[in-house]
């Protein structure tokens, strides 16, 4: 490593260390403004470890947690003092503040949590996996083919809630010795029966595009980003236009590792901006803001990268490109819809409004789509994925007390060897996490 590496290196560790501080004391004083004591009524909880740049992984779970917590009592477990900050203000559920192992050996010893589901696979869920008697359902944060979802780790949990026909033939494939049949429920996309909302500008007959890129990657394998490769390209062809209505979602972690791919980001939020002085009636958006939902409801037409994205917009089978990665590494299952998607190409990219035409008018195009929604999600009529998903919490609530009666006379252990108080602040972790 250079001297200008290490330098870069000590800047974003100083940086990362005066945050922690930073947001240790902000803590600290709304502890002592607001009662936070723990919650002891929980049955099911949702277990976040991770700091702020994660918090989106979460946020697309609010509206269906809270719907789940007008039968049962439901929290979130944070570990980070950033994090928890945020969730206070924006949470429809109640937060317990769990820094450090003995506030959590705290939390289950006073609560009757059956259920804790986990949003990703940050390293400091095994910090949660020490407690038995209770299931450890994955939720994930979203339905894709990337190599993500199909991790090995599944296995760590005691079931897991999966979309539909898709996941269960991927997963099939790489979880030996892993019994889907009894460990796996499929219940949809209960997010998409609340993206419709508010909208922050007023329709009229531009085309509105929604244009969700992914972030550049931790390695070769899931460089999936487009911003570099596609992005300025396909924003610049779609400004000129005059008759389109640009929305765009970067993920919120693009640019974090790769300069050049900031950057790139940068010139499209300013080009956005400039479009929007020249003519304040196009209304073109930069989002990044913590919902998410309205703008895949809204657009007809979305350009996303190989991402989640991609599945939440065909789950309102309305037409979508698909940005094909620049990177010969980037691995890509072509065993599901990527095997049937409307690709667009690095060097297709400014040609983008003649392909966007035809995917919003193409018959043929309209039917794969709804086929593969169906493949995916299975019934996606609204409201359908929402019961699947209150089904699902019920039955293992059910198993649990099934469970309970079959030990009923086995000691109790409240407590467990814990660790003293963690060195690494969940937020300096989560600058690493990248799933």
């Amino acid at each position: 490593m250079n001297v200008g590496e290490q330098l870069k290196t000590a800047r974003r560790v100083i940086t990362r260390l005066l945050r922690q501080r930073r947001n240790r004391l902000q803590m600290d004083k709304r502890m002592a403004e607001v009662d936070l004591t723990l919650p002891n009524d929980i049955e099911v909880a949702v277990y976040f470890a991770d700091g702020v740049v994660n918090l989106y992984q979460l946020r697309q779970w609010f509206a269906p947690l809270a719907t789940l917590a007008t039968t049962r009592r439901v929290a979130i477990i944070t570990r980070s003092p950033g994090a928890t900050l945020a969730l206070l203000e924006e949470s429809p559920v109640p937060v317990a503040y769990c820094r450090t192992v003995l506030d959590l050996e705290q939390f289950v010893a006073q609560n009757p949590t059956r259920l804790v589901m986990y949003v990703n696979q940050n390293a400091k869920n095994f910090q949660m996996f020490r407690y038995g008697r209770m299931w450890h359902v994955f939720i994930n944060h979203g339905e894709s083919d990337k190599m993500y979802m199909t991790t090995n780790q599944y296995k760590a949990y005691d079931f897991a809630f999966i979309a539909g026909q898709a996941a269960h033939d991927r997963l099939s494939k790489v979880l030996w010795g892993y019994d889907l049949a009894s460990r796996t429920f499929r219940i949809g996309r209960p997010q998409a029966d609340h993206f419709a909302s508010d909208l922050p500008y007023s329709p009229d007959d531009r085309t509105v595009v929604l244009y969700a890129p992914t972030w550049e990657g931790d390695r070769p394998a899931a460089a999936y980003g487009s911003i570099a490769s596609h992005g300025e390209a396909i924003v610049s062809a779609l400004l000129a236009t005059g008759r389109h209505r640009v929305i765009y979602r970067p993920h919120p972690r693009s640019g974090v590792l790769d300069r050049d791919y900031g950057q790139a980001h940068r010139r499209i939020v300013q080009a956005i901006e400039q479009a929007n002085v020249s003519d304040p009636g196009a209304h073109h958006i930069f989002d990044d803001g913590p919902s998410l939902g309205w703008q895949l409801a809204a657009a007809d037409v979305a350009i996303c990268d190989i991402s989640a994205m991609i599945y939440d917009r065909l789950a309102t089978g309305k037409p979508l490109l698909v940005t094909k990665p620049l990177s010969p590494d980037a691995l890509v299952d072509t065993g599901g819809y990527l095997s049937a998607c409307e690709w667009l190409t690095a060097d297709a990219a400014a040609e983008v409004v003649p392909a966007l035409d035809r995917v919003l008018t193409d018959a043929d195009a309209h039917a794969a789509l709804q086929h593969w929604a169906t493949h995916y999600f299975g019934d996606t009529t609204p409201g359908a994925a929402t019961e699947r998903f209150h089904a699902a919490v019920e039955q293992l609530i059910e198993r649990w007390h099934e469970a309970e009666r079959e030990h009923l006379g086995d000691p109790v252990v409240r407590g467990t060897e814990h660790d003293a108080d963690d060195p690494l602040d969940d937020e300096a972790l989560s600058d690493r996490v990248a799933v």
